[in-house]
């Protein structure tokens, strides 16, 4: 991933240590207390707080880096953001763009959950447009909706839609959040949610400055044309674009129903001693302060209550703004579920891959499952294998296995896809998930079956691609005259190379699924094991699954 900014790590030579020796007599002393704000909002920051009788290191830091920071701390991983740089430290305060970071470390580990939080600031989330793209669609007088712009993207070839990161952007992730809920409601929802993701991952750039740079710098019908037409931005971005006085201006349009702001949370990270916990509430108060909000208008933001700042000039057709109370803790909830899912998603869509689905057909897997219409485990289980494949583009690589016992001669899995470009053998691919039925008499023999997968996928490995294993049990290895769990550790630590990782993803299906010996696999190959207890649920655990194929490596 882009290198953490050293700043987190104290380094002097890319913080600004901020005191204020007055003829008041006010000498700072001790250890600075380390603030890391989101670029747009730095400088601001950095203004108020040189007012203080304080000792601070101000740093303008990419909120993804330092959430990579604190979630390496608790040894867990965002998906999407990767790992921190091995001697990067978190800050004492920090004031991300968004709210949605802390929904996410919060998602990744309870104990990384914010307690003691504020807004500073606010920009709502937009989407920009090229002005002569906008008044095609009726701009600034027409109201336009999500719905209509979801109905565009799938049909309209002329609209060139793109996105920054949203795993690395929170407007971004907060215009994948607003598409998705749109998706979600219209007509064959999994169709257009899969259509929608798959027409804004064809314009994804890494970082939002390369998705400015693609939108025109002429309003020749050639030039507009071929850029990009629209993108998910803060209403901050659009500001500081069109204050550079570009060849063609960008229109910010304000989409029915209104995705989740950008909130700027001021964050104290629990750690601090006495004194920079004092220094803290400080700095807590400055940031409410009238002083601090002037300068707001400058930096292109909004008040935290969505009001503007004195002096700020909002862009055209923006609406009325009214005030608006913080969000309840129901309506942070539902957001903070929704971004996992949202996520998840998106990277199955997006990240390619090469992959070995493996699927338990043995007796067991003939059990109903009352949350599902009394569906078998096999149904269920299926089912959600072919709304995956739905999700992935033609870029994927897929192979199909099934086991149980014994399935050919004494071999317990079964190969009926070999591992192959889906542009090529997606139906075929359905058609085998289609046939498939478990073996009523047949037994887990789920050891012989893994090493088996592993040793396949490693076999042709590709440098291009996430290579993995997505294995979908019930149960526990049974079979007798297989591999031992010892034995299975032995060999993948012998095969295991890491410089041709292969992540191994057990999916663990119902109650009876002993996730440990399987855990001490995946700690040992890479990847990870999700148990559904409840076989209905496994369409969303299998959305979580796929996405920790991201895990390290942006």
């Amino acid at each position: 991933m882009t290198a953490v900014l050293a700043v987190v790590a104290a380094s002097a030579y890319a913080a600004v240590r901020l005191t204020d020796d007055n003829a008041s007599g006010c000498a700072p002393s001790g250890t600075p207390i380390r603030v890391a704000a989101a670029p747009e909002i730095a400088d601001a920051v950095r203004q108020t707080i040189s007012g203080l009788c304080l000792s601070a290191e101000v740093t303008a830091t990419d909120p993804a880096d330092v959430s990579a920071i604190i979630a390496g701390q608790r040894n867990v991983t965002l998906a999407g953001v990767g790992q921190p740089d091995g001697d990067a430290k978190a800050p004492d305060i920090w004031i991300p763009d968004s709210s949605t970071w802390l929904a996410r470390l919060s998602n990744a580990s309870p104990t990384l959950a914010a307690t003691d939080t504020v807004s500073i600031a606010r920009s709502p989330v937009v989407v920009a447009m090229p002005e002569p793209v906008a008044k095609t669609l009726g701009w600034p007088a027409a109201k336009l909706t999500w719905q209509a712009l979801l109905q565009k993207m799938t049909t309209d070839t002329k609209l060139h839609v793109g996105t920054s990161e949203p795993a690395r952007d929170a407007a971004a992730l907060s215009g994948l959040l607003a598409l998705g809920q749109a998706a979600s409601t219209s007509a064959g929802g999994q169709t257009a949610t899969t259509a929608a993701l798959r027409a804004l991952s064809a314009g994804r750039s890494a970082l939002r400055t390369d998705v400015l740079a693609r939108f025109p710098r002429s309003a020749e019908p050639a030039a507009l044309a071929s850029g990009l037409s629209a993108a998910p931005m803060s209403e901050q971005a659009v500001l500081a674009y069109n204050a550079a006085k570009p060849p063609v201006k960008l229109a910010a349009l304000y989409l029915d129903p209104a995705p989740v702001a950008l909130d700027y949370p001021l964050t104290v990270l629990p750690g601090a001693d006495a004194g920079r916990k004092q220094a803290a509430t400080q700095i807590r108060e400055a940031l409410q302060s009238d002083s601090f909000r002037s300068k707001l208008a400058g930096a292109g933001l909004r008040l935290p209550d969505g009001t503007p700042s004195t002096g700020l000039t909002l862009p055209q057709g923006a609406p009325t703004p009214q005030v608006t109370p913080p969000p309840s803790a129901t309506q942070r909830a539902a957001v903070a579920a929704g971004v996992d899912k949202a996520l998840s998603t998106w990277i199955a869509v997006t990240l390619p891959a090469r992959m070995l689905a493996v699927i338990d057909v043995s007796g067991s897997m003939l059990e109903r499952v009352p949350t599902a219409g009394n569906a078998t485990r096999e149904q269920v289980t299926l089912e959600a294998a072919r709304r995956g494949l739905g999700l992935f583009d033609d870029s994927w690589a897929v192979g199909l296995w099934t086991f149980s016992t014994e399935l050919e001669g004494s071999k317990d899995y079964r190969q009926l896809i070999p591992i192959g470009p889906l542009s090529t053998q997606r139906t075929s691919l359905l058609a085998k998930l289609e046939a498939i039925q478990p073996k009523q008499t047949g037994d887990t023999g789920l050891y012989d079956t893994l090493l088996a997968a592993y040793q396949t996928v490693q076999h042709d490995w590709d440098p291009g691609r996430v290579n993995s294993i997505v294995m979908m049990t019930d149960g526990d290895n049974d079979d007798d005259n297989g591999i031992s769990h010892a034995d299975l550790l032995a060999k993948l630590k012998q095969l295991a190379d890491p410089k041709r990782p292969i992540q191994v993803i057990i999916i663990g299906i119902g109650p009876s699924v002993n996730a440990a010996p399987l855990k001490q696999v995946t700690d040992l190959t890479g990847g990870g094991v999700f148990t559904a207890k409840d076989p209905a649920k496994i369409g969303e655990i299998f959305l979580q699954a796929i996405s920790l194929r991201a895990a390290g490596l942006h």
